[in-house]
This record gives C-alpha cells, structure tokens and sequence, in this order.
C-alpha cells in the first residue's frame, strides 16, 4: 500500500510529499506522532521543494550575471554612504507593487550591477518575474527584431514590457540613435506606472536628456522615469572591484 501511495503521489507531481511519506515509512519515530503532525510534516516538505523549485526558475529566467548576490551581503563602508534603511525598505518590494522605479547611479566599479542584483534577486524570492539585460545588448536585440518584419519585434518587446522588474545595465554609456530612443520611449511608456524598472547609469539623471538626443522624444522618456523613482547615489573612495580584487586578498 505504501509502494501505491508513492507511485500516486509522484504521478500527481508532488514528489517532495511522496519522499516524505517515504521517510516516515521508513522511520519508526515517526510512528509516535499523531496524524496530523505526520500530515502537516507532508505538506511542508512539499510545500517547501515547489517555493525552492520555483525560486529557482525565476532566478534562471531573470539572466542575472551573479545569482549570488543579496540584501543580505551589501557592504555599508561609509565612504559608500548608503543608507540600510533605505534599501532594506525597498528590499520588501513595496516599490514593485506600486509600479515606480530605482536609479542606481555611481561611478564605474562602486557596486551599481551587484546592488542591481540583490534587489532582483529579492524580488525573485518574493514571486516577482525578472529580467537583468544590459541597455545595449537590449536595443541591439530589438533593434534587429525590428528589420526582420515578421512580428518578432512587437513579440520581443511584449516580453521586455510585462516582466514585474526590468533592469537595465550600463544605461546611457554612450549617445543613442532616434530609432533607439524611439525603442525607449515605447518600453517606458508600456511599463509607466505599471511594473518597474531599475536603471544602473554612471550618469546622474541630469545629464540623460543629452544622451538620448532627441528633445521631444528625451522629455518623453525622461518624464516617464523620474518622476515615479527612487535615485541611490552609490559613492566610494575605493571602488569594490579594488576591494574585492586579487590585490586585497
């Protein structure tokens, strides 16, 4: 009977249950609990492997560079002046839920992309869909979608525009094209006030609107973003890389 009661469990898909049936059967001190105890062990074990197996997609789908990163390990020197406040706040996702955005802004190496990170992996523990991408890699891929004609571009960006936390990397490194501001102004305008995006840029956001070159389509685009983000200034007198590199250990 305990061999059938597995064989339907695995069937049913719920395979953390069924391997703990498995080791209660097989464990005579398991066998002084009550029903409900035994039961209510069942469900956790399986309730626990589907929030872990889930997890796990999200983090896979989002494409992060390191998976590894977390609230939990963000470093407060205070040349970073960081405020934990802050970002443990925002690490609850509540700007997530009422679509606005965060503006990760810093010199090259302070810690903008881990950071970034950290806050995507937190929203992949709380369910949330992501998607990490770096700006060019992002405009070259709908940039290409856009010559095919065949559909796939407003696919793609359908893609881009849905996901619940968007971030882009190295935003704005260099001058963009109206084609690719155009591009941009259609994902900012999709996604305004409805899902968020998080934008790493080595630029503060007053310096935007000459990087997107043109003015019309500059004020659209920046008028969608400013107004509904949170900016955090990522400061430090050694950047992280030199912390972390092969001269500091």
């Amino acid at each position: 009977m305990n061999e059938q009661t597995i064989t339907k469990l695995i069937e049913m898909k719920m395979n953390g249950m069924a391997e703990a049936y498995e080791e209660q059967s097989s464990n005579r001190e398991f066998q002084r609990m009550d029903f409900d105890e035994r039961l209510a062990l069942l469900v956790d074990f399986e309730h626990s492997r589907r929030k872990n197996g889930k997890l796990h997609r999200l983090i896979q789908a989002a494409s992060f560079i390191n998976s590894n990163a977390c609230i939990e390990d963000i470093e407060y020197h205070a040349d970073r002046r960081l405020n934990k406040e802050q970002i443990l706040k925002l690490a609850s996702g509540t700007y997530i839920l009422d679509g606005h955005n965060l503006i990760l802004k810093g010199p090259t190496g302070s810690g903008k992309t881990y950071l970034a990170t950290a806050f995507g992996v937190s929203a992949c523990r709380q369910s949330f869909k992501v998607r990490y991408i770096r700006l060019p890699e992002l405009l070259d891929e709908l940039t290409l979608a856009k010559l095919a004609a065949d559909g796939s571009y407003r696919r793609l960006l359908k893609k881009y525009t849905k996901v619940d936390l968007l971030i882009l990397d190295e935003w704005l490194l260099t001058d963009l094209t109206t084609d690719e501001a155009t591009i941009l102004l259609e994902i900012s305008e999709s996604r305004h006030k409805t899902v968020s995006t998080i934008y790493c840029s080595q630029i503060d956001p007053s310096g935007w609107h000459l990087r997107l070159g043109n003015e019309t389509i500059a004020e659209a685009i920046l008028d969608r973003i400013i107004h509904d983000s949170y900016q955090i200034m990522i400061d430090g007198e050694i950047s992280m890389r030199e912390r972390h590199g092969i001269s500091a250990r």
